[in-house]
């Protein structure tokens, strides 16, 4: 028998914490670039479960290492070896040139693994008063109490506090400020090359440098937070090696498990001496079935030509997202890199979102006024373009609700 969506939401609204704002549509089921609804309607996802799904929806190689794997072994934890752990630890290191990986389930666990990993860092060379840490304007680390420390939207942060400190957030137009934020009392900079939930925002360039000068001078730590940025997301396999930036730890998500729920934190030979047995753990984190997946990821992303597929498309993004700003004057700026894209209006997004997806094209609001886009790295030009058409239509409908 097959719920109805009235049948779904009303069991949700009985038995389901109600944490979260759901658009008032309910999916079953998945293929490339398109996701399927209750009542079988096709949707352009241009989500991608908020950069999750990197090969799409129902990519069949996957499924097959998936379901050989969950006929084979789930789960023995981390008392014992397994074979995919290594393998997808040595394409990570690989990728980022950072020698050591801590497996776990969450880019916000990730970034939980790197604030307790520099604290232990400098706690083990002495400098046990060297607990601080300076996050960025904007920045979104995570919702669990480590990560949400370091992320900067007080109505994340204010009905849960006294959270993690002390934690300097810094305004990215002012590398002086930056300077004077860092003391001899500061283990870590933490910051997204891109900043994905608090509205496509790159760092501007005088301020990511100041970042790596100020590292080098101080003996700072720097963990570069690429949960939505890393791993071919922007056409780079780490969009902090396009800014010139050398982590000492570098915190991944989203796209590594293709859907299969797992993180991992990069973790430097210099940070990683400091690190002793027992410093930290997962149950799950690193189980068989995830790092087979992410190891399968990798793969095509290292060896099949997606990296420089998402350089094509991405560029091919952009020439229709500009295109698209030169038509629409409620459009104030495009940003972002590859297949990371803000649209940023100068109206709330909100009725773009619903417009867009009675159209029949997910994508998403951050930042109030900001339309994501974070489609399937797989995706190709053509349905880009049948994308970019539907939200040009969208946009034509609001045109008349600019501001004066």
């Amino acid at each position: 028998m097959t719920l109805s969506f009235d049948d779904i939401q009303k069991s949700e609204s009985q038995h389901v914490l109600q944490t979260y704002r759901r658009q008032p549509v309910a999916f079953v089921r998945g293929k490339g670039p398109r996701l399927y609804d209750v009542d079988g309607r096709e949707y352009l996802d241009f989500v991608s479960g908020i950069g999750v799904a990197s090969l799409g929806h129902a990519h069949p190689g996957l499924a097959a290492v998936i379901a050989d794997q969950a006929g084979t072994l789930l789960h023995t934890s981390n008392l014992y070896f397994h074979p995919f752990q290594a393998e997808a630890a040595g394409r990570l290191s690989a990728l980022s040139g950072l020698a050591r990986v801590f497996f776990c389930n969450s880019g916000t666990e990730a970034n939980e693994a790197c604030l307790k990993f520099a604290r232990r860092h400098w706690h083990t060379q002495g400098a046990t008063d060297r607990v601080g840490f300076v996050a960025v304007e904007h920045a979104f680390g995570g919702r669990t109490m480590g990560a949400l420390s370091v992320t900067y939207d007080e109505h994340y942060r204010a009905p849960f506090g006294p959270l993690l400190g002390p934690v300097t957030f810094v305004n990215p137009d002012s590398p002086d400020a930056l300077a004077a934020a860092v003391t001899d009392r500061t283990a870590a900079i933490i910051a997204e090359p891109i900043r994905g939930e608090g509205g496509i925002r790159p760092l501007p360039r005088a301020f990511s440098d100041a970042i790596m000068d100020i590292c080098r001078k101080t003996g700072t730590l720097l963990i570069a937070d690429e949960v939505q940025t890393g791993l071919g997301r922007t056409g780079y396999p780490f969009y902090s090696q396009a800014i010139g930036w050398e982590p000492d730890l570098i915190s991944v998500g989203k796209a590594l498990g293709s859907g299969v729920p797992v993180g991992a934190a990069l973790v430097s030979e210099k940070v990683a001496a400091t690190i002793s047995t027992g410093d930290h753990g997962s149950t799950y984190g690193g189980n068989l079935l995830a790092t087979r997946a992410a190891a399968f990821f990798l793969e095509q992303l290292m060896d099949h030509g997606l990296l420089a597929h998402v350089k094509t498309v991405g560029d091919h993004l952009e020439r229709r997202l500009r295109t698209l700003a030169l038509k629409h004057p409620v459009i104030r700026d495009v940003r972002g890199a590859g297949l990371m894209r803000g649209v940023d209006l100068r109206i709330d997004a909100a009725p773009v979102i619903d417009q867009a997806r009675l159209q029949g094209l997910l994508v998403n609001r951050t930042s109030e006024t900001v339309v994501r886009l974070l489609p399937p790295l797989t995706i190709d030009a053509a349905d880009i373009d049948a994308g970019i058409d539907v939200l040009d239509a969208v946009l034509m409908t609001v045109a008349t609700e600019v501001p004066a």
